[in-house]
């Protein structure tokens, strides 16, 4: 804005409101029992039981839909998944499957009819579902760009399947980290975030550059102080 020649005065940074939204849904469905049956029941529905998570077991997230990763980088990134599943028999390993044949060829013809009881590839989900599931998992590992925005305000440490990404405030802040599709970086990022607790700590407690959750709040605020004085300066044609 400031190099289109926009005074730096009238720039007000807010956050994000999705970092408002993200919170004021994990508060409802902490406070809602039957939202969260819910929740609990579609989950269930599409493939996974959350109630597995009470054991104190682990779970590693993927979501994988982007055009340039069709082909051979999804055989990479399933082959990469696969082998983590095989090595850390202790986490859970949820992929729900987007809808493009694109994405679902290659993830069958990697697992085929192998048989790993802690992989659930699963059918997609609705937003607050797939939230619930954010905010339980330990690791995301994605190709989305809304994600590496909303994981960051959980906690939750987000490794990238992309060489490049439109948001590297994420990046300088060391929230999310890129891997890539390439086999051996993403089994080698995921086995460290699992493996390494300090590793863990430094990306989970990573200030969100997108938002605290009071980017409404703080959007309300400068309209209402600065209402009457853009009344007043308005010329009555």
């Amino acid at each position: 804005l400031m190099a289109e020649g926009v005074s730096e005065k009238n720039i007000f940074v807010t956050g994000n409101t999705v970092i408002d939204t993200l919170h004021m849904v994990t508060n409802r469905i902490r406070k809602d029992k039957n939202l969260f049956r819910k929740i609990k029941s579609e989950i269930f529905a599409s493939g996974y039981n959350i109630d597995r998570l009470v054991n104190c077991k682990r779970l590693v997230l993927i979501t994988a839909h982007r055009r340039e990763n069709f082909g051979e980088r999804f055989i990479n990134v399933c082959n990469a998944v696969k082998e983590l599943a095989f090595n850390y028999p202790q986490v859970d390993f949820v992929y729900p499957m987007h809808l493009n044949p694109n994405v679902r060829k290659p993830i069958l013809d990697v697992f085929g009819e192998t048989r790993m009881e802690n992989m659930f590839l699963i059918e997609p989900l609705q937003y607050l579902s797939f939230i619930a599931l954010m905010e339980k998992c330990a690791v995301i590992l994605t190709d989305s760009g809304g994600i590496q925005e909303e994981a960051p305000g959980l906690g939750k440490p987000v490794l990238v399947m992309r060489d490049t990404s439109e948001r590297p405030e994420a990046l300088s802040a060391g929230t999310v980290k890129l891997v890539g599709t390439d086999f051996q970086k993403i089994v080698s990022e995921v086995s460290l975030l699992l493996n390494d607790s300090n590793y863990y700590y430094k990306m989970s407690e990573g200030v969100n550059p997108y938002g605290d959750g009071f980017a409404c709040n703080r959007i309300v605020k400068y309209i209402l102080s600065n209402l009457t004085n853009d009344i007043n300066n308005v010329k009555i044609q």
